[in-house]
């Protein structure tokens, strides 16, 4: 039996050797041993390919400020593994942590004795995190951030009061399939029956998905540039300002404190659902709050800023998508900037597609590295792809850095962009932060 927390991490950690196994049966089973607690819980669910962690904190900190608790259940994590299951931002502590595994181990073994065999690790996490919000922290509301595709995703067992799906684009398609339709099926699948659903995807393609799986569930869907929009985009120094309009109740003169015109869409979003359940489930909620709730929102490792000789900015742009409002950001907030590329990325995916965003950029360099993760690409298989011209390979980010600041000038930027795991990694090890 796990007596302490490293031990009952070191135990989740063991199950990473199942692997990525989509499918809700032993969750499920898991849910239904430990008396069902996400049905105790009222929640919101966010999926997409990019920009969810942005639409958790932008739900998150107006529920805060107007004394609302908000559990939150994310990944991947940036410094602590405990910040992917959290309640006012603040992560489970170590012994909260300990209590929920020690209530899941029996039933998670019990559970890898059946036809269905072993629980993934992030199967289990998730119904970790159920147990601790439903049991012990009690949280007024829970925020589920989808992990991976939707319909077969752990979080998928919960009966949220509103769905959020951000956008789609092509990340994981050896799981989720090669084409936008098929990872917008996938994605469809956390629609649920009577549940609405707000998105600021556009693709009339991937919105007949959606208004098909809606349709099936005879609710509601909320559209960027339909249903809610915003206008009077200012880009600042530090974010944007904008006015929200909304098919409930806008509002104007918003701010957010986040680089990247993708964020007013995120932020958007996240005012719709606050909107809808200010509507029609009574959230006490003011303005005033989610002013300064939004003004507060911030989420590391995404377009994050560091006042550092020479600045850097850390982003996990990890497909084209997320590499396209890298691109944008760095135009709208850092024009007159030399840049110092350092990627680094899965080995499923492909540089030349995934970097192709990049290319017309002011850059001084680039360079290749890799990191430590057993699906981390190569720095020398990353260079050899790179569509922009001299990349060069190092063996980690520690060598490229020490190499830029020996050279680099004062009014330059290092970006390093990449896999979210590889930008946890930096923030959790780096000196630099």
């Amino acid at each position: 039996m796990m007596e302490t927390y490293e031990e009952a991490k070191d135990w989740l950690h063991q199950l990473t050797k199942f692997g990525v196994r989509p499918g809700l049966d032993r969750v499920r089973m898991m849910m239904e041993a430990l008396g069902n607690p996400e049905r105790n819980l009222k929640s919101i669910h966010v999926g997409g390919t990019n920009g969810k962690g942005s639409t958790v904190a932008f739900l998150r900190e107006p529920l805060k400020e107007a004394g609302i608790v908000c559990g939150t259940f994310t990944s991947p994590y940036v410094v602590e593994f405990r910040e992917r299951i959290a309640v006012n931002g603040e992560p489970i502590s170590e012994a909260d942590f300990l209590k929920s595994a020690k209530a899941v181990q029996p039933i998670a073994e019990e559970v890898a004795e059946s036809s269905f065999g072993a629980p993934t690790e992030f199967e289990v996490l998730t119904v970790i995190a159920a147990h601790y919000f439903a049991w012990t922290a009690q949280p007024d509301i829970v925020i589920w951030e989808v992990g991976l595709g939707g319909r077969l995703d752990s979080t998928n067992v919960i009966a949220p009061m509103i769905s959020v799906i951000t956008n789609v684009g092509h990340d994981h398609q050896h799981i989720l399939g090669e084409t936008l339709a098929e990872i917008a099926a996938e994605k469809a699948g956390i629609i649920k029956s009577g549940v609405p659903l707000v998105t600021c995807e556009t693709n009339p393609e991937i919105l007949e998905i959606f208004a098909a799986a809606v349709q099936r569930g005879r609710t509601k869907m909320y559209r960027w540039q339909h249903e809610f929009s915003v206008t009077d985009e200012e880009a600042a120094a530090n974010g944007w300002s904008f006015s929200f309009q909304c098919s409930l109740k806008g509002m104007e003169h918003m701010e957010i404190a986040m680089l990247g015109r993708h964020q007013m869409k995120n932020a958007a979003a996240a005012l719709m659902v606050l909107r809808y359940l200010m509507m029609y489930y009574a959230l006490p909620l003011e303005e005033k709050q989610i002013r300064r709730g939004l003004q507060k929102a911030s989420w590391p490792g995404r377009l994050d800023y560091r006042e550092t000789e020479p600045p850097l900015l850390l982003d996990g742009a990890h497909n084209k998508e997320g590499m396209e409002s890298l691109a944008e950001a760095l135009q709208d907030h850092f024009p007159d900037r030399r840049l110092h590329l350092i990627i680094s990325m899965t080995k499923e995916k492909n540089p030349e597609k995934v970097m192709a965003p990049l290319t017309g950029l002011n850059i001084a360099s680039c360079t290749a590295v890799t990191f430590d993760f057993e699906r981390a690409a190569t720095a020398e298989g990353i260079a050899a792809k790179s569509p922009l011209a001299g990349t060069t390979a190092l063996p980690d980010w520690k060598a490229a850095w020490e190499k830029i600041q020996a050279g680099a000038g004062t009014n330059d930027l290092v970006v390093f962009a990449g896999s979210l795991y590889f930008i946890s990694e930096i923030a959790a090890q780096c000196d630099i932060s």
